[in-house]
């Protein structure tokens, strides 16, 4: 199945702004992150050196929050976009 995963602010320069990937049927949505980011386990990167998401991370599965304990329960459906953003602020 394909899918896409963007990625925005601050990771969209690490990792490029978009990636159209190939996946097999009901994978979670971390693990189609964790393809794309590879081994990049850097303090600044999405992934920690465990493989989990880090706390300051946030994942969008077509424009829907997905929350940080459903992050390998939520699997991707072909054609789906995932987004992944850095912490937001604001006021």
């Amino acid at each position: 199945m394909a899918v896409r995963v963007r990625f925005f602010a601050q990771f969209r320069e690490r990792y490029g702004p978009m990636h159209e990937i190939e996946l097999p049927p009901r994978t979670p949505i971390l693990e189609a992150v964790r393809r794309v980011v590879d081994d990049d386990r850097a303090e600044d990167s999405v992934i920690d050196g465990t493989g989990r998401l880090r706390e300051f991370a946030i994942l969008m599965r077509n424009g829907e929050r997905v929350e940080k304990d459903e992050v390998e329960t939520v699997f991707l459906e072909d054609g789906d976009e995932v987004a992944v953003f850095p912490p937001v602020a604001g006021g």
